[in-house]
């Protein structure tokens, strides 16, 4: 489908992915109107959309996907004819604190979002060209041991956490409204992403800010967990060609071809950290690491098998995790301003409760 001019709706667009993407979809389709919903709980951050607020063809607004009525209103006032959708709870260790937050904001948020976007799609006339894209992750599958091959679009979904499960929920419910409804639907399940605009919590950027502020490297058990890392900006280019390229009704799976321990990962943090940063409280920062108890269901690895996006879309990643990981550092070490104000009093009380430390 050739690219012609859209009217997109990013809900989660302050988050971590969701701005990377606003960023992406501004800067590579400029005459396109994005508005941007977000809710702006602990992971959304305004100051991650600052430099486009003002651009005419932006718009921001803060609210819940939960809220019928204003999804519905913003869907008819802008005649949305895409809907990209980020917005959900995301961190493994929260949901095992708070489970609920999770299945409100993942399944019944998701729902609310289909049967807005279904109505609005029906008066507009069934029209081909709309889009719904629901971006999830790779952790509805479940967990992979050694010698398992990587996770595809058949892979049966097996969930361990109460986070991997509202979002198993929630793909099935998108493709349920593609084959009930006719919906004009796509999913696409991601590994785990690292780049800019990263809330402090996830292991990169929490590595990066313990490391610059001296304080210990908490790693979970033995540190063996393997993950294959996606930098965020290949990420958003895969998501981009799944709208204007990709099959109603279709999941594809989107992985970075990085598949590495979380120890190693950590190890090479240090590396990078010791040589890109000046002045540093401890080092070398290696010495910081400190392992701590494992986390219940943690699962011990993932991996994505990304043949289905390459051969049918022509999507491959331009990063691999060397020239990723040190892009990512150097935009910690240059934007202290951003990350120094979300280690809140909430942030700090969060953290003694995952970590003890």
């Amino acid at each position: 489908m050739s690219k012609t001019s859209r009217r997109i709706l990013i809900t989660g667009g302050a988050g971590f992915i969701g701005s990377n993407f606003v960023h992406h979809w501004c800067r590579t389709y400029p005459h396109d109107r994005v508005v941007v919903l977000d809710a702006l709980t602990y992971a959304g951050n305004l100051n991650n959309l600052t430099e486009l607020k003002e651009l005419e063809t932006f718009r921001f607004v803060q609210g819940n996907i939960c809220d019928r009525d204003l999804i519905t209103g913003l869907l008819e006032e802008e005649k949305i004819d895409a809907i990209a959708h980020f917005a959900a709870e995301s961190h493994v260790d929260r949901s095992i604190l708070e489970p609920g937050a999770f299945i409100q904001t993942n399944v019944v948020g998701t729902f609310t979002l289909l049967e807005a976007f279904r109505q609005h799609w029906m008066s507009r006339g069934k029209l081909e060209c709309d889009r719904f894209l629901h971006v999830s992750t790779d952790e509805v599958y479940g967990s992979l041991a050694p010698d398992d091959p990587a996770f595809s679009e058949m892979t049966p979904y097996s969930p361990n956490s109460p986070y991997s499960a509202s979002k198993a929920g929630s793909d099935h419910l998108v493709r349920a409204y593609h084959e009930t409804y006719g919906l004009p639907t796509l999913i696409t399940n991601c590994s785990n992403n690292y780049g800019s605009y990263h809330f402090p919590e996830k292991l990169i950027p929490l590595m990066c800010i313990n490391i610059l502020l001296g304080k210990p490297l908490p790693v979970y058990g033995d540190g063996q967990n393997i993950r294959d890392w996606l930098y965020v900006g290949d990420h958003c280019r895969a998501l981009d060609v799944v709208i204007h390229n990709g099959k109603p009704g279709q999941t594809y799976n989107v992985g970075g071809n990085n598949e590495v321990k979380n120890l190693d990962l950590v190890l090479r943090l240090c590396e990078l950290m010791d040589e890109l940063a000046p002045e540093l409280p401890v080092r070398p920062s290696k010495n910081l690491i400190t392992f701590v108890k494992d986390r219940p269901g943690h699962d011990r690895r993932y991996a994505i098998d990304a043949t289905k996006i390459k051969t049918d879309l022509s999507w491959v990643p331009d990063e691999t995790l060397e020239t990723g990981l040190r892009k990512t550092v150097e935009w910690y070490l240059t934007h202290r301003d951003w990350w120094q104000p979300l280690l809140s009093s909430e942030y700090q009380s969060y953290y003694q409760q995952v970590y003890g430390a």
